[in-house]
C-alpha cells in the first residue's frame, strides 16, 4: 500500500511538467520516444484490428504516437493526475484512458493482443502485476516494454544514491533491471520467448543541433558487443 500511496503522490507532483522529469520534452526525447513507440508496433505488429494495453502511460507521449497505428489502445495510470491529462492533451477515438491498478487489472483473461509500457515496470510489484499482464493477453500476444539498464552509469547512479534520485524526479520505490534479472521474473511468471537486449545512447539531454550526430554514434555504439551491455535502456519482449 506504501508503494501504491507513494505513485499516486509522485504523480501528483509531476503531472504539470512530467515530459521535462521523464526527458521526452527536448528534439532528443522526441526522438527517443518516437523510436520507442516503433519499437512497441513493430514488435507486436499493431495495427487496425487489433488490441492492445499500456502500462503506466503517464501524460500519453506513447499512446498518442500509437494511436496513428490504427489499432484500439486501452492506456490505463494509477495516478488519476497523469491519467487526466493525457485524455485531455491525446483525445483520438480508437483510445480509451483509464485510471487503474495494473496489480488488479479490470479485463476478462485473454483480451489483448499486446501488453506495452515505456519505463513502468521498474515501480511495479512485479510479483502481482506480471500475472495479472499475462493473464489478460490472449493466447500467442506480445509483452513488449522498455526499461532503464542497471549496467549504465547514470543510471546505476541514479537509482542508488537517494539525493541524485530526488534531484533527477525519481520515485521512492522506483529501480531499474539487469536484463537477466528481469528475464528470471519473466519466466517466473510464465511468459515465454524472452529477450532482453540493451540499446540506447542517446541521452535525452543531448543539445538539438547535436542530436543527429549523437543519434548516429549511438546506433555504432549499440552494435559493439560489451559496449552495448551499459546502454540507457533495455527492450524487453515476450509472448504468452
Amino acid at each position: 500500500m506504501e508503494r501504491i500511496e507513494n505513485e499516486l503522490a509522485h504523480g501528483r507532483k509531476i503531472s504539470g511538467n512530467a515530459e521535462f522529469y521523464w526527458g521526452w520534452s527536448g528534439p532528443a526525447g522526441r526522438l527517443r520516444s518516437e523510436r520507442r513507440a516503433g519499437m512497441y508496433r513493430d514488435e507486436a505488429g499493431l495495427g487496425p484490428g487489433k488490441t492492445a494495453l499500456e502500462i503506466g502511460c503517464g501524460i500519453g507521449i506513447f499512446t498518442s504516437i500509437l494511436a496513428r497505428s490504427g489499432a484500439g489502445i486501452t492506456a490505463v495510470d494509477l495516478s488519476p493526475d497523469l491519467a487526466e491529462r493525457a485524455r485531455a492533451q491525446n483525445p483520438a477515438a480508437n483510445v480509451t484512458y483509464l485510471v487503474m491498478n495494473v496489480e488488479k487489472l479490470e479485463f476478462p483473461d485473454n483480451f489483448f493482443n499486446c501488453v506495452y509500457g515505456s519505463s513502468v515496470l521498474h515501480h511495479l510489484d512485479l510479483q502481482k502485476a506480471l500475472p495479472e499482464m499475462l493473464r489478460v493477453l490472449k493466447p500467442g500476444g506480445t509483452f513488449v516494454f522498455t526499461e532503464p539498464n542497471m549496467l549504465n552509469p547514470q543510471i546505476m547512479l541514479q537509482k542508488n544514491i537517494k539525493p541524485l534520485r530526488t534531484l533527477l524526479g525519481d520515485s521512492p520505490d522506483e529501480t531499474a533491471f539487469f536484463r537477466w534479472g528481469i528475464k528470471r521474473k519473466l519466466e517466473q511468471s510464465g511468459f515465454s520467448g524472452i529477450k532482453a537486449r540493451p540499446f540506447d545512447f542517446l541521452h535525452p539531454w543531448v543539445p538539438g543541433p547535436l542530436v543527429p550526430a549523437a543519434s548516429s554514434l549511438g546506433g555504432l555504439l549499440e552494435r559493439i558487443p560489451l559496449v552495448r551491455e551499459i546502454a540507457g535502456s533495455l527492450l524487453i519482449t515476450a509472448t504468452k
